[in-house]
């Protein structure tokens, strides 16, 4: 079910979750969820996509610092290929829910999907990152924790500028699949690194 709850304060039986990484080519898929205390709110909250990088990593430690609870879990690109990124987000979400230190009462879940078998009661909430607390900070949780993945991977990988795209399929990173070809840090299950990959297929 998608629809709108928006509590005046965070609520500490409520549990934000969101996502970072479905689009791109290459790296993990990054899925939290947060618990903020109403206690000790923090200023500045939004989706992480209308957020400057500084920003987001400001809010990231003072979340981190602050929440009542929080998980970040980290779905490597062979997981995503072995079934499918949808799976992999809804395994993801369902995972961060139950490792959180005490179960919610209720999980907002960005979007318009639920997982089955969560821990407690869910609703799902389109652009819930921009309209929810809870779900801005997993949000940013998730965003600035797969930035960091990408600039590691760099370090491993630098022909194919993941420090500059992080992995989402700009003209850059298209062109180094040409010349190089795919590598461990990309999904295979990908039509453009499919294609990269596989001689003899038009790359697009």
């Amino acid at each position: 079910m998608t629809t709108a709850y928006r509590p005046l304060t965070p609520d500490p039986d409520i549990a934000g979750v969101d996502e970072a990484g479905r689009g791109p080519l290459a790296g993990p898929l990054m899925v939290a969820a947060v618990v903020l205390d109403p206690a000790r709110p923090v200023a500045g909250i939004d989706d992480s996509k209308r957020l400057s990088e500084a920003r987001r990593e400001g809010l990231f430690d003072r979340i981190i610092e602050s929440a009542l609870g929080w998980h970040i879990e980290r779905i490597e690109p062979v997981e995503i290929d072995r079934i499918n990124i949808l799976q992999a987000t809804l395994n993801g979400m369902r995972h961060c829910l139950r490792q959180l230190s005490a179960t919610p009462k209720l999980a907002l879940i960005d979007g318009n999907r639920l997982p089955v078998d969560l821990p407690c009661a869910a609703r799902a909430i389109v652009r819930g990152d921009a309209l929810e607390p809870a779900i801005g900070a997993a949000s940013i949780l998730a965003k600035v924790s797969r930035d960091r993945a990408m600039l590691v991977l760099h370090r491993e990988f630098p022909a194919y500028g993941f420090d500059l795209h992080k992995g989402y399929p700009t003209a850059l990173h298209l062109q180094r699949l040409r010349e190089f070809g795919p590598c461990p840090a990309h999904r295979f299950s990908y039509a453009p690194v499919r294609q990269a990959a596989s001689p003899g297929l038009l790359f697009s």
